[in-house]
C-alpha cells in the first residue's frame, strides 16, 4: 500500500494533464502528496481539472503552466516559468499527445504538427528541464524519473526514414501518429543511454497505455477514425490506461530501471525498428537540429 505521503517532498510535471490518462496520472501523484505542475494547452479546462484534483485529493499543491506543444517558443517559455518558480524536479511525465486528420499541417516553426507535438515536444521540454532534474537527484539522493507515453501504434506500418521524419511524402494522419510513437521509444532508448554515460541519477522509460476510452482521437477521420469509433466501447478506462504511467513515476520496483518499454506495468520488447540503436542516435541528432537543443 502506498502511503499518501510517499511523495510529499517531490515535484512532478505532467503534460496534457487536464484530461484522459494525464489527468488521472496528475491526480494519483497529488494523492501521494507530490507537488504537481500541470502543463496544459487550455487555461480554462486546466483550471477545472486542477480544482477537481484538489477537491479529490485534499492536496492544494497543484499548479498550471499553459503551453501549446506545437510551439517551441511556448515550450521554452513554459520551462522558463517552471524554473523560475521551483527549485526541484523529481518526475517528468511527457504525456501530451496529438492525433491529426489526413490533411498535413505545419506548426508556426514550419514542422509537421504530429511530429512536432508528440516527439519534438518531449525532446525539447526534457532538454530544458534536465539540468534541474540532475541537480535535484544529486542533492536528494532520489533517482529522478522521466516517463514518456508512447504506444503499440509504433508497430503499425511505420519505417524509420531519416529523410522523411515529417512525412513530406506519403503523409496520412495515422501514419504520422504511429511514426511519432516510434520516435518516443527511440528517444527514450537514446536518452537512457546518454543519462547512464553521464552518470546522472536519472531514469527514462516509455510505455504503452493501452486502448483508452477517452476523448483522444475522437475527431480523427478516414478509416482510422471509423475504426476508433467502432472499437471505442471495448477500450479500457482512463484509470486503467494511466496505471503504467503511475507505476513508472512512483513504484520502488522500477527506481533503477531505465531504457525500457512497458506495457501493463511489465517491461516489453518494442519492434525491431524501435530497438535499433543507430536509428535512435540518428533521431537524436536530427532532433537537436530541429529544436536547437543540444544536451548530454
Amino acid at each position: 500500500m502506498i502511503s499518501s505521503k510517499q511523495m510529499k517532498d517531490q515535484v512532478c510535471i505532467v503534460t496534457g494533464a487536464n484530461a484522459g490518462i494525464g489527468n488521472v496520472t496528475a491526480t494519483e501523484l497529488a494523492k501521494r502528496g507530490a507537488t504537481v505542475v500541470m502543463m496544459c494547452r487550455n487555461q480554462a479546462k486546466a483550471e477545472v481539472a486542477r480544482q477537481a484534483i484538489i477537491a479529490q485529493t485534499g492536496n492544494s499543491k497543484v499548479a498550471i503552466i499553459v503551453v501549446d506543444f506545437s510551439s517551441q517558443a511556448q515550450i521554452r517559455q513554459a520551462a522558463a516559468q517552471f524554473l523560475a518558480n521551483y527549485s526541484d524536479l523529481h518526475v517528468l511525465v511527457n504525456n501530451a499527445g496529438f492525433l491529426a486528420g489526413n490533411e498535413r499541417t505545419e506548426t508556426p516553426d514550419g514542422l509537421e504538427t504530429t511530429f512536432a507535438v508528440n516527439h519534438l515536444g518531449y525532446f525539447l521540454l526534457t532538454a530544458l528541464l534536465l539540468p534541474m532534474m540532475g541537480q535535484t537527484a544529486a542533492q536528494s539522493g532520489i533517482a529522478g524519473r522521466i516517463v514518456n507515453v508512447a504506444s503499440e501504434a509504433h508497430r503499425f506500418g511505420v519505417k524509420f526514414d531519416l529523410a522523411n521524419l515529417q512525412l513530406s511524402t506519403g503523409y496520412s494522419g495515422i501514419k504520422a501518429y504511429c511514426l511519432s510513437k516510434l520516435c518516443n521509444i527511440l528517444f527514450t532508448r537514446e536518452l537512457a543511454k546518454r543519462l547512464a554515460a553521464a552518470k546522472l541519477n536519472l531514469t527514462a522509460n516509455s510505455l504503452h497505455p493501452g486502448g483508452v476510452n477517452s476523448n483522444f482521437g475522437v475527431d480523427a477521420n478516414g478509416w482510422f477514425g471509423w475504426m476508433f469509433k467502432l472499437l471505442k466501447p471495448f477500450f479500457i478506462s482512463v484509470e486503467q490506461g494511466a496505471e503504467t504511467s503511475i507505476y513508472l513515476a512512483t513504484s520502488p520496483e522500477v527506481a533503477a530501471v531505465t531504457g525500457q518499454y512497458f506495457n501493463k506495468k511489465k517491461a516489453n520488447s518494442p519492434s525491431a525498428t524501435a530497438s535499433n540503436d543507430r536509428f535512435a542516435a540518428e533521431l537524436w541528432t536530427a532532433s537537436e537540429k530541429l529544436t536547437g537543443a543540444k544536451y548530454l
